[in-house]
């Protein structure tokens, strides 16, 4: 489970389009806190402080202690807005952690042990079904990442999500035993199988219709 960190953020008057660009040319990102049958809390943040996060690649699954004045919410990111031409955060929204609070992420999913599974050292390949699992999960136990080891795994075999271990309390969305990832054969290797079958087929083609033509010759003999 990541570590909460804390974002600085300044209270923000609802304004106008004028307003909020002077606020971008000032290097902050307007904000909106909302949730918990609360007021909407409109604030902005540091856009050095949220581009470093965002990049981090799990921002979306963080949970987050936004302080304004002193006073802190917990929260988790929602929504980011990006400027659709020169692609920098222009916007995010934010939703409220009550206590105990249960909320929906995706969460990474990290393969280990590459060097250990028979099917890779065979020349197979780890073939990725979801880069992402959607997890229903407890607010203060979101794992950082689902780690699979695939020490023992065949080419051939399949990884569903009945095989990994998930911390207390954090379950899988999707009810099924969906595949995270299998270990394929090279295309190189499935192209092989493929000639060879189609060789078989068609010499077995060959040998009915050889067989069919001396039938043919063997009856015109007889009449």
């Amino acid at each position: 489970m990541a570590e909460t960190q804390t974002l600085a953020a300044e209270a923000r008057e609802k304004g106008s389009k004028g307003a909020v660009r002077s606020l971008r040319r000032e290097g902050r990102v307007p904000a909106v806190i909302y949730g918990e049958k609360k007021s909407p809390e409109l604030i902005t943040v540091s856009y050095k402080d949220v581009s470093m996060l965002y990049k981090t690649g799990t921002f979306m699954s963080h949970v987050l202690d936004v302080e304004i004045g002193g006073k802190k919410e917990r929260v988790i990111p929602r929504d980011v807005q990006f400027e659709p031409v020169r692609d920098f955060i222009i916007h995010v929204d934010f939703l409220r952690l009550g206590k105990n609070a249960t909320i929906v992420v995706d969460v990474p999913v990290h393969f280990h042990n590459h060097e250990a599974s028979p099917g890779i050292k065979g020349g197979g390949v780890l073939n990725i079904v979801r880069h992402e699992i959607e997890l229903s999960c407890p607010a203060d136990g979101i794992p950082e990442q689902i780690d699979i080891d695939l020490a023992g795994y065949e080419m051939g075999d399949s990884i569903h999500i009945s095989s990994v271990t998930l911390p207390g309390k954090v379950k899988p969305t999707i009810d099924r035993d969906f595949t995270i990832a299998t270990i394929a054969a090279p295309a190189a290797v499935v192209s092989a199988e493929q000639e060879a079958e189609a060789a078989e087929k068609a010499e077995a083609a060959e040998g009915e219709e050889s067989e069919g033509q001396d039938e043919e010759k063997s009856s015109d003999k007889e009449d």
